[in-house]
């Protein structure tokens, strides 16, 4: 914000320690990064800059660790990299397969929690929901309780919670179940428990955009004879629809970055980035895992910027000026 053009000397004195107080601030979130995104060319094995990077000599410069996401744990890594190489590297890669299980975990824990949290916000938006401060408490606890307890409980009770796999509901979830159809050690535990940590992200994007929401648009289809359903879907979603993206988003991260619940849950086919990082640092500190986290860097800035396109795009919706 600009100042005016009569503010006193104190003010634009003040505004401007203001800027540098917030360059200051963002500097220091934003150094981690900075110093991460370099060292995952370091061609040295280290988590130093080298003589050779400090001087930008292009040989301390090297696309090495990103190979090795690619290489670790391949039969064949020095061989030719034709089809046969790189089916192998999608199958047997390390990485790869800790990518795999985080977008399948992530993209099914998504779905889940998006499809619940909308459902509940739209319920809590009513003003006729009873108990509806209460309610909105026990759904958004996750976000509060430490995830270390959160993620003990949930080892206990899916240690007990198993499917017969020759049921009904075993045959459906059986390729998400363990081998003895327990949630413990298996996808779907993996997958729940990350729902569960999503859903209130969903509950409070959703529940903000729903503020805004003009009710008397729901009256207005129903006297022209729209059936809940029409109305929910011809008029409701389309409006709360950024909302409701937005907080899948928040949900889909969530459950990209969570490593204490896959501690805690998950077995050694349920391996996702976070936890291989994990492992990692704890077995054997490779710089890989500075190249793994430049990507999801990237990624994360890539989704952000999307949470602000829809962002932007649901103030023009409501007649709000974006900022």
């Amino acid at each position: 914000m600009a100042l005016p053009i009569y503010a006193s000397p104190l003010e634009k004195a003040w505004h401007l320690t203001y800027k540098v107080i917030c360059g200051l601030i963002f500097l220091f979130l934003i150094a981690p990064i900075l110093i991460v995104i370099p060292l995952s060319f370091n061609a040295e094995a280290y988590f130093t800059f080298s003589p050779k990077m400090l001087a930008f000599d292009p040989d301390g410069y090297s696309l090495r660790w990103y190979d090795t996401l690619l290489t670790l744990g391949h039969p064949a890594p020095e061989g030719p990299r034709d089809a046969v190489w790189w089916s192998l590297a999608w199958e047997k890669a390390t990485w790869i397969k800790a990518a795999k299980n985080s977008l399948w975990v992530g993209l099914w824990a998504t779905v889940l929690a998006t499809t619940l949290g909308t459902i509940a916000a739209l319920g809590l938006s009513r003003p006729e929901m009873p108990y509806r401060r209460l309610i909105m408490a026990t759904l958004i606890s996750p976000m509060i309780v430490p995830i270390i307890i959160i993620a003990v409980g949930m080892s206990f009770f899916y240690a007990k919670a198993c499917i017969p796999l020759d049921s009904t509901m075993g045959q459906i979830f059986g390729v998400f179940l363990s081998n003895k159809g327990c949630l413990a050690n298996s996808h779907l535990g993996v997958i729940t428990a990350h729902a569960i940590l999503g859903i209130p992200f969903v509950i409070i994007t959703v529940t903000a955009t729903l503020s805004g929401f003009d009710q008397s648009l729901i009256r207005a289809a129903h006297s022209l004879g729209a059936n809940p359903r029409t109305t929910f879907f011809k008029v409701v979603m389309p409006l709360i629809l950024p909302g409701v993206i937005s907080g899948a988003l928040f949900a889909f991260v969530t459950s990209f970055d969570e490593v204490v619940a896959v501690l805690f849950i998950a077995g050694p086919e349920q391996q996702t980035i976070p936890r291989q990082m994990f492992n990692g640092i704890r077995e054997a500190i490779s710089p890989a895992i500075l190249a793994v986290a430049t990507i999801l860097v990237i990624v994360s800035i890539c989704l952000l910027a999307t949470v602000e396109l829809l962002r932007r795009r649901s103030e023009r919706l409501r007649g709000v000026t974006p900022r």
